[in-house]
């Protein structure tokens, strides 16, 4: 599910960047490749968090504009990832972490952990909305399920909605915290990839357990919880 091939790459790179040109004023495009440049020819972990943090105030945090044709498109390179609803500044982001050279994995994943590190609450959605483009997909296991243990809304449905990461790459373990944790937040599970296909019999238990408890207190049970458990029954 998530990202492997070369030109798969460089086609959501290049494609997001044709989104952003169109949402961008030209004063503000023209910084935006000039950073990416500087990023690009790694001018150290401390221009990559500049320009992380300062995005914001060139890209509006205002809906992107994404035509049908380009929602089809990047979802073909990479199925049921979709940034429908994104800002601009967010899918800004984004890009600028596509531009980070991976060639030297000790320096890459020292620039991503640095950022994940200092990251305040709307860089925290763009890192985790980005897990599914990182190079060194392993290394974000943690990372991820970090993000899982969350109580802010807008991270888990960072993890949660549309990003086929969780679902290719979380253990089990961690991948039936992620639907639980759905569950209690009373997030759309509709939306989180793999949903039916990771079924198993530990979540089923668990869930068994949780329909069990909400009933004796008399409280509703989301009818996606029924389905689940039928899935593995």
């Amino acid at each position: 599910m998530t990202l492997t091939d070369t030109k798969e790459i460089e086609s959501l790179r290049g494609l997001f960047l044709q989104i952003i040109q169109r949402n961008l004023t030209p004063e503000a495009f023209a910084w935006l490749e000039t950073k990416a440049g500087l990023v690009k020819a790694e001018e150290g972990s401390m221009q990559l968090s500049l320009t992380f943090a300062h995005l914001p105030r060139l890209a509006a945090k205002k809906p992107v504009s994404v035509e049908t044709a380009e929602n089809e498109q990047i979802d073909q390179l990479l199925p049921g990832f979709s940034i429908t609803g994104w800002t601009t500044d967010k899918l800004c982001r984004v890009w600028i972490l596509m531009q980070v050279p991976d060639t030297d994995p000790v320096n890459y994943l020292k620039k991503i952990n640095g950022l994940f590190a200092a990251a305040e609450m709307n860089e925290q959605v763009a890192l985790y909305s980005a897990l599914p483009l990182l190079s060194y997909p392993q290394e974000w296991i943690a990372r991820c399920e970090d993000g899982i243990r969350s109580n802010i809304g807008t991270v888990l449905e960072a993890i949660m909605y549309h990003n086929p990461y969780p679902a290719a790459y979380l253990p089990q373990p961690s991948w039936n915290q992620l639907v639980l944790k759905a569950f209690f937040t009373e997030k759309d599970v509709n939306k989180i990839i793999g949903f039916k296909e990771r079924a198993n019999a530990a979540l089923t238990a668990t869930l068994q357990d949780y329909v069990q408890e909400r009933l004796a207190a008399q409280r509703s049970v989301h009818p996606e919880i029924y389905k689940l458990i039928e899935l593995t029954n």
